[in-house]
């Protein structure tokens, strides 16, 4: 386990290191910089600011410089907020887009298997139709289009929820919704398929012929086994609604990490895009580690770190 662990450290490591340096080089090759969007600003004071943020130096040296900094969680000064540096703006978004993705992955996970389980156990009729519609409809539909569609249900017709912003639990309930539509439908196809194999095994049989309820064997020992592809799909999941969250928090005017990458992105602001770019980028690897570490422990089949095991 231990060898695992540190192995997988090492890939992380390594990882960040191709990220950083593949997002510094593709910044650098995008025609202009960070200040010559400023109309304000004279070509003199445009070197000045280029000079003050060490942009006239060579590129490997500003390379090298950044990679050091990456590496130890200090990403510099924003170029467009005057006296803010990345780590701030991080810090003051994080808190938005942590409570909307929990939110979004409790709606995907709880609400995905659930209709995976009614699929699979009202198997050709009218439970398992229903909920492959709305899978269908979750997977076909962009979360864009899903988060106007809700506003315009739930805040302009029924003016049941607020439109955007977010200062209160209801102010998240139509995002985390609209971020959770997708990957809750994969979860739901995925259930359902895994449950469908589980249930028609030969211990399922053995246990209804003992005389155990319909509702036991299901839940108790068919789900147990039937959940593991959706833990492995977790890490996917993450994924999924980091990058979801981009648009998201930008339709619903939500002050988290996605919106702030946006609009650096818009600014040619260097240091919040590839300073964004990595903190996402370590979340996702070391919740990929996470997953993996948990999966292990579900189903005790799996030796991490062994031949023939996972990894």
């Amino acid at each position: 386990m231990i060898t695992y662990i540190v192995k997988r450290l090492g890939y992380i490591i390594l990882s960040l290191y191709f990220i950083i340096t593949i997002t510094f080089f593709l910044m650098h090759a995008a025609p202009g910089g960070p200040f010559a969007s400023e109309r304000a600003l004279t070509p003199a004071i445009e070197e000045q600011m280029n000079e003050a943020y060490g942009l006239n130096d060579p590129i490997l040296v500003q390379y090298f410089d950044y990679l050091v900094n990456a590496f130890t969680f200090d990403f510099g000064p924003s170029f467009k907020y005057v006296g803010q540096e990345v780590n701030d703006i991080i810090i003051r978004g994080l808190p938005y887009s942590l409570v909307l993705g929990l939110e979004s992955m409790f709606i995907a996970l709880a609400v995905g298997v659930l209709l995976g389980v009614i699929a699979a156990v009202k198997h050709n009729k009218f439970g398992d139709y229903t909920a492959m519609v709305i899978a269908v409809l979750g997977i076909s539909v962009p979360s864009f289009i899903m988060a106007a569609g809700l506003q315009y249900i739930f805040s302009i017709q029924m003016q049941v929820l607020p439109i955007a912003r977010f200062t209160s639990f209801a102010h998240t309930i139509l995002p985390a919704i609209a971020l959770a539509s997708t990957p809750l439908a994969f979860i739901a196809r995925l259930m359902r398929s895994s449950m469908l194999d589980v249930l028609s095994m030969d211990y399922i049989k053995t246990a209804k012929a003992k005389g155990i309820g319909q509702r036991v064997v299901t839940y108790r020992h068919g789900l147990r086994n039937a959940i593991l592809p959706v833990i492995s799909y977790i890490g996917p999941l993450i994924a999924s609604i980091l990058t979801g969250s981009f648009v998201i928090e930008k339709i619903f005017g939500i002050p988290g990490l996605g919106n702030e990458f946006v609009v650096s992105v818009t600014n040619r602001d260097y240091t919040v895009i590839m300073g964004t770019t990595v903190f996402y980028s370590v979340l996702l690897l070391v919740s990929i580690l996470i997953v993996d570490l948990i999966y292990g422990f579900v189903d005790p089949r799996i030796k991490l770190g062994t031949k023939g095991g996972n990894g």
